[in-house]
C-alpha cells in the first residue's frame, strides 16, 4: 500500500472512528445525565460520609472550592432516582464496566436505564466513593473541570472498546456474507430455523458463526475447519490481535490435530512482525491472508472455500 491509499485509507478511518464515539456520547445519555445531577439539590440530601464511604478530607476540599458534593460523590437515592446516574459516578471513578463485574458490582443493566434496589445502589455509591475520595486526596491542584476530564478518560476508553469490537464485528458480517452466498449457490444446506448462527451441511457437517473461532465447521463435535477474524487497521494493536487469534486456533487444535486453521486479518495490520509471528506459529495458524485479498480477489475466495471445503 503506497503512502497515498495508506492516508486515504487512515483518513476514512479516522472520520469513522470520530462519528463513532459522537454518536457514543449521545447513545450513552452523558450530557442529559450530566445536567440532571447538576440541577439537583444535594443540599437536600442526607449525606452519611462514613456510611457512604466518603472521605470526610476529600469532603471539605470539595466544599472550601465551592463544589456540588452531589456532582462528585454517589448517593444512593440519587442513583434510584436519576436514570443512568450509575454511569456517570462510575466512569467519575474511571473504571470499567469489566472490573466492576470483578467486584461483583456489574452496572451494565443500570447503565442501559434500569434503577438498583435499596442494597445495590448503596453497595455501588460506597464503592464509587471510595475510589473518588482517594483520587481526591491525593490531588494536589483540585479543579473542578478535572471531573468532566476523569468522566471523559472513562468514557472514551469504553467508547475505544466498543469501536474495535464492532470493527470485529464488521469484517466477519461481511465474511459471513460471502459464505452464505457460497453455500446458497452450492446448495450445500440450510439456516436452522431456531439458530440463524448454525447451517447444517448435508454431509453431517455444521457450520458455526461464534466467538473463539468466528467460523467453525464440525463434524460430530470435532472441529475441522476453524477461521479467527480480525477486523482493524490499527498497527499498535496488531501483535494483541494475532496473539487472541492464535490462542483461539490453538485450543482448536487441541481438539483436532488435523483441522485446518485460518486467521483473516484487514490489509494494513498485516505489518512484518505480525507476519513473523505468524511463521512462527504455523502449526496452529496454517494459512492466512487479508480481508482486502478475499473481497477483490476471486483467487483467494476460492482459495478460501477450498480450504473451508465448501
Amino acid at each position: 500500500m503506497d503512502y497515498r491509499e495508506q492516508k486515504r485509507v487512515w483518513s476514512v478511518d479516522q472520520l469513522s472512528k470520530s462519528e463513532f464515539f459522537h454518536q457514543k456520547v449521545h447513545e450513552w445519555g452523558l450530557i442529559e445525565v450530566s445536567d440532571a445531577i447538576d440541577s439537583l439539590h444535594g443540599e437536600e440530601l442526607t449525606w452519611m460520609l462514613g456510611e457512604l464511604n466518603i472521605s470526610e478530607n476529600a469532603w471539605n476540599r470539595l466544599i472550601h472550592r465551592g463544589i456540588k458534593p452531589v456532582v462528585v460523590f454517589s448517593h444512593p437515592i440519587v442513583l434510584k432516582t436519576i436514570r443512568r446516574a450509575v454511569g456517570y459516578y462510575r466512569m467519575l471513578a474511571m473504571v470499567s464496566q469489566k472490573s466492576m463485574n470483578r467486584v461483583r458490582l456489574s452496572t451494565k443493566q443500570f447503565e442501559e436505564g434500569a434503577f438498583p434496589d435499596d442494597e445495590i445502589a448503596l453497595a455501588l455509591a460506597r464503592h464509587f466513593n471510595a475510589i473518588i475520595s482517594a483520587l481526591i486526596k491525593a490531588d494536589e491542584t483540585l479543579d473542578e473541570r478535572e471531573f468532566d476530564l476523569w468522566r471523559g478518560m472513562a468514557a472514551g476508553s469504553q467508547a475505544q472498546g466498543s469501536w474495535q469490537n464492532t470493527k470485529g464485528a464488521k469484517a466477519e458480517a461481511i465474511l459471513r456474507g460471502l459464505l452464505l452466498k457460497r453455500l446458497r449457490e452450492q446448495h450445500l444446506g440450510g439456516i436452522q430455523p431456531d439458530d440463524e448462527r448454525r447451517i447444517f451441511l448435508p454431509d453431517d457437517r455444521v457450520v458455526v458463526f461464534s466467538d473463539e473461532p468466528d467460523i467453525g465447521i464440525f463434524s460430530q463435535g470435532i472441529p475441522l475447519a476453524a477461521v479467527e477474524i480480525k477486523g482493524g487497521i490499527d498497527t499498535a494493536a496488531v501483535l494483541e490481535r494475532i496473539g487472541a487469534a492464535i490462542k483461539s486456533l490453538r485450543r482448536i487444535k487441541d481438539l483436532n490435530s488435523d483441522a485446518v486453521t485460518l486467521v483473516i486479518i484487514q490489509e494494513p495490520s498485516l505489518t512484518a512482525q505480525a507476519e513473523r509471528d505468524l511463521n512462527a506459529n504455523q502449526s496452529v495458524v496454517n494459512h492466512w491472508m487479508t480481508i482486502e485479498e478475499v473481497l477483490t480477489s476471486h483467487e483467494y475466495r476460492r482459495k478460501l472455500f477450498s480450504l473451508l471445503n465448501l
